[in-house]
């Protein structure tokens, strides 16, 4: 049995290995390449940090970062798969199941409020 997202350094190899996986892929490869991921990889480690261990300190706008990107459903889709798929290889447990639900929630209400 796999152990499930206690800390802080589990979501930074959560966050490690799923942007491993994001600049793989030639669908998403486009939307990410030209990132900073010295300074986004910290900031996606505090939103999860946020989102799953209640952990204080993010608080950027998570839409307004993404409205100007040309994001279509097969993106979501694609994005979604990948995070699931990079949590159920490093984790099981409440908090894995919560991330992947809040992964979910994200996709869909990004999508549905960028139509």
């Amino acid at each position: 049995m796999k152990r499930d997202i206690e800390t802080k350094e589990d979501i930074t190899l959560l966050v490690n290995e799923f942007y491993d996986k994001v600049l793989k892929n030639d669908l998403l490869k486009p939307f990410f390449a030209r990132l900073d991921f010295g300074i986004h990889k910290p900031k996606m480690v505090s939103f999860w940090a946020f989102a799953l261990l209640d952990e204080a300190g993010y608080s950027t706008d998570v839409m307004q970062k993404h409205a100007s990107m040309s994001l279509k459903s097969e993106h979501f889709e694609k994005w979604l798969s990948l995070f699931n798929a990079t949590v159920d290889n490093l984790f099981e447990g409440e908090k894995a199941t919560m991330a992947k639900q809040r992964a979910a929630v994200i996709g869909w209400t990004m999508e549905s409020k960028m139509k």
